[in-house]
């Protein structure tokens, strides 16, 4: 029988960790069905000479929940050789949903995500109320690659509770409600549960969300729910406010975990910020002592520094001051024309002295660039590059220039508008973030894609890992890495048919050059329903990438196809 798809005379790194071996790869109903010299006919034929032939990359932390209605590539994850995500992470979902709140739930998700309102509006088709009514939306919807969703506690929250939600602890009705609803959840297809308790995470008005509101108990009933069943992940935003309010978090976190037997994942991180903020090794060590008691947890990192992006097509540290705002309400070019005259230069440098000077509260992207401090011109970086050592500080450029460092930065503007600068927020340090990614108990996988759309940019994380990494640092080798952005990363979420090339395998595969893959330099977009704006970064280097046994893109290039699924938690029918 002819197969469907021949990937011919590729390099495999197979995702399990072990030596790259010459092989082809045959595909015939979505799956992988011979690995080896093969010789038969194909319906369609990759040549991969010189080329990595290895699993599609997953990715368990983004937030495309909104995006999967309008946008069916599943970018900017798919440019990155990712072929499968898990959406709903932090407790922000938009399902369940009653229809009269669907506006309110979004303006929550902007504040928070900086999607904007009225692009979801315009983008979704919202049909659904309870979760597995929008898993199944999602499930009829073309996709390009497969998604994966957890309940969220906010949403559900304030399903139950309405406006009470962001303001009281629950009833016994109320908790009782949302624990039918978790077993609901996950019968449908839910991954797990997911919640926050991030200091960043705020509703429009600066309060806490829903989440946030829920006392331990209620989080200990809620996950206990699916320990009960035996099944699901419990996903936290954490506390990373300082140091004490860390260690409290975590350790009660510990608790929910041993009681209730479910894996437990929360996001690791190296940062400066915060009040006498842990170290990252902190953590690390945490995630030791409770394994070693008995709990299964998961640290989600990142492989590069978290940071603000501002630019003058989408936000730039100063715009909420009074100077500032004048100028910068103008259409573009009417703005550069002012940002050269030295008078209007004069009053935005003047501007600058007022700003709040830095303190010791955490602050996120959307703080960043919603609620910014006086920056720190060494830790302002003008982006020449994508390489982590690449970028000189606005700090040094003002040295150099015998400049106030806000002149250095009109002066990058004005003569380029796509001049980005990249403030890191977190993992400043790249020797915090190798030994992160060292641990043997955390994941590669912390995106954040889908959201804070014109405000940080983290999609890249997969080609970062193999262009930075690898390739430049040689921290990790290339079969490590691979093992680290796949089967590592299916393991943890219970995706047992992803993450290898092994006969029987779903056929999610990335063809790439190791010598030339890398993420291409962040653009700002108005690709947005509505023509809202958004940071674009796609990546070169990668050859083809197939879902599901169907190249979904050649050479960078969409093929038009999408032949993604709904990957669905063990107690879903037909999972």
């Amino acid at each position: 029988m002819a197969l469907d798809l021949l990937i011919r005379n590729g390099s495999v790194v197979d995702g399990t960790g072990g030596p790259r071996f010459a092989a082809d790869v045959g595909v015939r109903d979505g799956r992988i069905v011979e690995i080896g010299r093969i010789g038969g006919t194909a319906r369609r034929t990759i040549d991969a000479d010189g080329q990595i032939v290895a699993p599609g990359f997953i990715d368990g932390h983004t937030h495309m929940d909104a995006q999967v209605a309008w946008d069916a590539l599943g970018s900017c994850s798919c440019w990155h050789g990712v072929t499968s995500v898990v959406m709903g992470n932090c407790g922000f979902a938009l399902a369940p949903c009653k229809p009269d709140a669907r506006e309110w739930y979004a303006r929550c998700l902007e504040a928070v995500e900086d999607i904007p309102t009225e692009a979801m509006l315009a983008g979704i088709d919202w049909t659904w109320e309870t979760f597995p009514e929008y898993l199944a939306t999602v499930e009829r919807l073309p996709k390009g690659i497969n998604y994966g969703a957890y309940l969220g506690h906010s949403a559900l929250r304030m399903y139950v509770m309405g406006e009470r939600a962001l303001s009281e602890a629950a009833t016994e009705d109320d908790i009782r409600a949302m624990e039918a609803a978790v077993r609901e959840a996950l019968k449908a297809g839910a991954m797990g549960f997911s919640t926050s308790r991030a200091s960043t995470h705020t509703t429009p008005d600066g309060s806490p969300v829903a989440s946030r509101i829920a006392e331990w108990q209620e989080i200990d009933r809620l996950v206990g729910a699916m320990g009960a069943l035996g099944a699901g992940i419990f996903q936290v935003g954490p506390d990373v406010s300082g140091g004490a309010a860390q260690r409290a978090f975590l350790d009660r976190l510990r608790q929910v975990a041993l009681e209730s037997g479910r894996p437990v994942m929360f996001g690791l991180i190296s940062t400066r910020q915060g009040d006498k903020p842990n170290p990252w090794q902190y953590q690390t060590e945490f995630l030791d002592r409770s394994c070693a008691m008995g709990a299964v947890m998961w640290g989600q990192a990142t492989t590069k520094s978290i940071n603000a992006v501002f630019s003058l097509k989408s936000y730039l540290p100063f715009d909420v001051l009074p100077a500032w705002r004048e100028v910068r309400s103008l259409p573009l070019e009417e703005q550069r024309r002012r940002l050269a005259d030295p008078a209007v230069r004069a009053r935005l440098i003047a501007d600058e002295g007022t700003m709040k000077p830095r303190d010791n509260v955490f602050q996120g992207g959307a703080g960043a660039t919603t609620d910014p401090r006086k920056p720190d011109y060494g830790n302002l970086f003008a982006m020449k590059g994508v390489g982590w050592d690449d970028d000189p500080t606005v700090e040094t450029l003002s040295r150099e220039r015998r400049k106030h460092p806000v002149e250095v930065m009109l002066d990058l503007s004005v003569e380029n508008p796509d001049q980005l600068y990249v403030q890191p927020l977190v993992n400043e340090s790249p020797d915090a973030v190798q030994g992160i990614l060292s641990h043997p108990r955390t994941l590669a996988t912390f995106s954040d894609s889908g959201a804070h759309v014109c405000q940080e940019m983290g999609s890249s994380l997969q080609t970062h890992m193999l262009s930075y990494w690898v390739r430049k640092r040689r921290a990790f080798t290339l079969e490590q890495a691979v093992k680290m952005l796949t089967a590592d990363n299916a393991d943890a979420w219970g995706m047992a048919d992803r993450g290898r090339l092994k006969e029987g395998m779903a056929a999610d595969i990335v063809v790439f050059d190791e010598d030339r893959v890398a993420p291409c330099m962040p653009t700002v977009e108005a690709d947005l329903p509505g023509g809202a704006r958004r940071l674009v970064q796609k990546a070169e280097g990668i050859a083809a990438t197939v879902v599901n046994g169907v190249p979904t893109f050649e050479n960078g290039r969409a093929t038009g196809e999408r032949p993604g699924k709904v990957i669905k938690g063990p107690l879903a029918k037909g999972a």
